[in-house]
């Protein structure tokens, strides 16, 4: 008899194998329910299954990804209004592999731009910007009690890039800067960054340069808790669909990179 039961929950553990989805496009259509309750108003099921094909026809390597990782990282995009892997640099998926249980997930990366329409959508800051400058720029700043930042780019003839800077002044009148040099910039991506051929940082330097120094200066600003926690979902891997992504604890795993171009691991 009990031989007899053992094969049955055989089969039936081999029907609910079959039935598995067997790529991303086929579990976002079996996740529908949850995807749904998980999406900001403005973003239909339909559309987010557009941009999650889009994300992995950029990148095919995200389509290796485990669905619970890249479903996660795909909603925490759509509930930020971010779109990513795409030409506006909102956001980006980067695929990562997982040494622990050796599988490969999807990390959720904020782009510059992003983290600029995430500030302006909070109604705090009357402006905030990032820029590179040039050899050739006319540029000078202090810090200290009387802090001072000056810029004026040359028209021709800039040179190669030898810094970067971050500003912003809020609604009600203060206001705050950081400057980093080239050189520094380029530590911080090797300390921090792992860089495979499409790492953010391979395609998009001055981009992610950029979203360096707009950290760096915010994390002296007085900014509400709800962008702290946009900030706070970069470089996540999350592996949980919820109606609030940003809440949700971050995975800590030990990962590489995935090259796109040869589908090896970068050590």
């Amino acid at each position: 008899m009990s031989e007899v039961k053992n094969k049955l929950a055989e089969k039936a553990n081999t029907s609910v194998q079959r039935k598995e989805p067997k790529s991303i496009k086929g579990w976002i259509l079996a996740m529908r329910p949850q995807i749904e309750k998980a999406l900001p108003s403005v973003i239909t099921t339909d559309r987010f299954s557009r941009m999650a094909l889009t994300a992995i026809q950029i990148n095919p390597q995200l389509g290796d990804c485990t669905p619970e990782s890249f479903c996660g990282a795909m909603l925490q995009a759509a509930q930020l209004g971010l779109e990513p892997n795409t030409p506006l640099g909102q956001a980006y998926l980067i695929p990562y592999k997982n040494n622990k249980k050796n599988v490969t997930e999807a990390q959720f990366q904020l782009g510059y731009k992003g983290m600029i329409a995430l500030a302006h959508r909070s109604g705090e800051f009357r402006n905030i910007e990032a820029h590179t400058v040039f050899e050739g720029d006319d540029f000078e700043f202090e810090y200290g009690l009387d802090p001072k930042l000056h810029h004026k780019p040359a028209l021709s003839n800039r040179g190669e890039p030898i810094a970067y800077y971050a500003v912003y002044r809020l609604v009600n009148g203060g206001f705050g800067f950081w400057v980093m040099s080239h050189e520094d910039v380029v530590k911080h991506r090797n300390k921090y960054s792992k860089a495979g051929s499409y790492s953010p940082w391979a395609s998009a330097f001055d981009e992610m340069a950029k979203k360096t120094v707009l950290k760096k200066v915010l994390k002296y600003a007085p900014i509400s808790v709800e962008f702290q926690k946009g900030i706070a979902a970069d470089n996540t891997i999350k592996t949980e669909i919820s109606e609030n992504m940003v809440d949700m604890p971050a995975q800590e795993v030990e990962v590489e990179i995935i090259d796109e171009e040869t589908g090896e691991i970068n050590e």
